[in-house]
């Protein structure tokens, strides 16, 4: 198959490139800048412009763009880009498919759409939460809506915490445990739907490959754990302790906004959609995802 990616250069992008290749499929992938490869497209989400030819004989368009959400503080101006690095190219992509004969659109998301749940199981069939993060979220799902409208299947990717050697939260997390300064954040008892990468492309293969999917799919692994939980499990896969506590102020103090729904909340969100359809997990708990990750 013939597959379009947007977003192609981030941690996610990146892998899923590579893994859609090793399964034989044709990858085109949509990138900002002059064209390096004859693999390449350009396009201009801001303007709407795309190469006329970028999704000819395309069988999906994968749409993975958006800033990071934790990246920066949260000011008023980086909110915003959060907002407009995501819905901009959603809004342009969705129309695209149905100009241009696309039949799918998977399209990038997160868990954090059901806000702070709490102890409460959710899956795909709960509603949306409250918050900022959830707005976003919801919105972004909302964006597509040209393309369900105009009769393209649309997958959206409702992604936890990806854990890769390759960077994401890891990568911030690694050095501080490994100096054995690692511990709960906050009270410890909110979730963490993490997944591994190895997971996360592969479920986005899954569902590109599989007609049958359409609409929000949460990609979480099967056992969603609390943050002290996630906390003794990196440790435990580096060979250090996490004692320590951080209080919920300090962590306001040091990051701003973002603490109270990235960091102290969580969603104790299951892949309830991916595990119906029959999909396989290669990482079923935390210790296995975490040691995967950091021996990576």
């Amino acid at each position: 198959m013939r597959i379009v990616v947007a977003g192609s250069s981030g941690m996610i992008g990146t892998a899923l490139v590579a893994s859609l290749r090793a399964h034989d499929h044709e990858v085109v992938r949509l990138v900002r800048r002059a064209p390096a490869g004859p693999d390449e497209r350009q396009w201009d989400p801001a303007s709407g412009a795309l190469d006329a030819e970028a999704l000819d004989g395309a069988g999906a368009v994968v749409n993975l763009c958006g800033v990071g959400i934790g990246d920066k503080r949260w000011t008023g101006a980086y909110k915003q880009a959060v907002r407009d690095s995501r819905m901009g190219p959603t809004d342009v992509l969705a129309r695209e498919v149905v100009a241009r004969g696309v039949p799918t659109l998977v399209n990038a998301s997160a868990v954090g759409y059901y806000g702070d749940t709490g102890a409460t199981e959710v899956d795909e069939t709960a509603p949306a939460g409250s918050g900022f993060l959830a707005e976003v979220c919801r919105d972004w799902e909302a964006a597509t809506a040209p393309a369900s409208e105009g009769g393209v299947r649309v997958v959206t990717l409702r992604t936890g915490l990806v854990l890769s050697p390759a960077g994401g939260l890891l990568s911030r997390l690694k050095p501080i445990y490994s100096l054995a300064l690692g511990g709960r954040l906050g009270s410890g008892r909110q979730y963490y739907p993490w997944i591994s990468l190895t997971d996360e492309v592969a479920a986005i293969r899954f569902v590109i490959e599989h007609d049958d999917i359409s609409g929000p799919v949460n990609l979480t692994g099967p056992a969603p754990v609390t943050n002290a939980e996630f906390s003794r499990a990196l440790g435990s896969a580096l060979g250090r302790p996490a004692p320590w506590v951080v209080p919920g102020f300090a962590i306001k103090l040091v990051i701003g906004e973002f603490a109270e729904e990235g960091v102290l909340e969580g969603q104790r969100a299951v892949p309830a959609k991916l595990e119906a359809h029959g999909f396989t997990f290669t990482h079923r708990s935390v210790g296995e995802a975490m040691s995967a990750a950091v021996g990576g």
